[in-house]
């Protein structure tokens, strides 16, 4: 099998933890990952460095593929998220959240199963605000028919792609008419032109959130506009156990960073009970992207044989303490090497 060659980012906090647990899946698997290991964040930093070095995000670009533990991005003036650097520097415009529940983590609901797709690249997240005069300020929501189009494209061929059955997008076009507006038009042409065996349909946010919290499993996949994604990608997460349990991914058109969509937890840094869950089923998603982007059916089998895998131990009640168990990370990384099979 070829090798696959990505760059490790480990992050701040316990992200140097959790990122050991998932290498250790990850050879336990024999996945034939080759590793180039670079920086971000407070670690980035503490080495002489910017947040977000040149030297990492040029790495990136050259493997075309990243695995990024949860970076710290310091209080104050100079410092951009290392998140949205990132995003920036690759144009990573597709940001992916898949939501499920998981067996042994008791939530509210057992059946959720939702993918959210957020457009990553305008939108009030733009980041142009002004002082009209004192006391008044203004923020400009951004959208431009070419990332809209973009947006809507990738969703409906990563539906097809991984047999999802209906799209619906979250907006508030009934106020924004133009913005909104131009985002449901250009998602509803490439529907009509493009996917038309895709079911699809929208939902004012405030009414499509409300009807998330009385019974998420009347949703496949929801596409929305930056700010939107960014709430309501939280707020899924929240049905199937919080931000530990859900995996992330930032995608474009020439690479993917894949990662942990939870903080760094300082506070439990070094302590070693910090759950290495959330990263390990990014990686998944990443082993399933380059199997796509390869078309190798033997990548996928290794993807799905280390979900199977976790998916077991927390069956069998193997869980760290956020999830209601007692075990550590080195605990819980051994409980699914245990059960990754032959």
């Amino acid at each position: 099998m070829k090798p696959i060659k990505a760059v490790l980012i480990e992050g701040d906090g316990i992200g140097p933890e959790v990122t050991r647990a998932v290498v250790a899946i990850f050879n336990a698997a024999c996945v034939p990952m080759e590793w180039t290991p670079h920086k971000a964040g407070l670690a980035a930093l503490s080495a002489g460095s910017e947040v977000l070095p040149a030297k990492t995000i040029d790495a990136i670009k050259e493997y075309g593929l990243a695995l990024k533990g949860p970076c710290t991005t310091p209080i104050g003036k100079g410092f951009t998220s290392v998140n949205v650097g990132l995003r920036k520097a690759l144009n990573l415009y597709a940001a992916v959240r898949p939501v499920r529940s998981l067996q042994g983590v008791k939530t509210r609901f057992e059946n959720v199963d939702i993918i959210i797709i957020r457009e990553n690249t305008e939108g009030l997240y733009s980041g142009i605000e002004n002082e009209v005069t004192p006391g008044v300020v203004t923020c400009m929501k951004v959208a431009t028919e070419a990332a809209c189009l973009r947006i809507a494209l990738w969703a409906f061929r990563f539906a097809t792609h991984r047999k999802r059955k209906k799209i619906t997008v979250f907006h508030k076009a009934n106020i924004m008419k133009v913005t909104d507006g131009l985002f449901i038009n250009c998602a509803e042409r490439i529907h009509k032109k493009d996917y038309p065996n895709i079911d699809y349909n929208t939902l004012i946010i405030d009414a499509g959130c409300m009807r998330l919290v009385q019974d998420p499993s009347q949703f496949d996949m929801l596409l929305l506009e930056n700010l939107y994604g960014d709430v309501v990608s939280d707020l899924c997460a929240g049905l199937v156990g919080g931000l530990g349990v859900v995996p992330g991914a930032n995608i474009g058109d020439h690479g993917a960073v894949f990662e942990a969509v939870h903080g760094s937890a300082p506070d439990i840094a070094g302590k070693g009970i910090a759950n290495p869950l959330a990263l390990l089923m990014s990686g998944v998603m990443m082993l399933n992207y380059v199997a796509d982007e390869r078309d190798d059916v033997s990548i996928k089998k290794l993807a799905d044989k280390i979900k199977n895998a976790y998916n077991q131990a927390l069956a069998d009640n193997c869980k760290t303490r956020d999830l209601g168990g007692e075990m550590g990370t080195d605990a819980f990384a051994k409980a699914v090497i245990e059960r990754l099979g032959g």
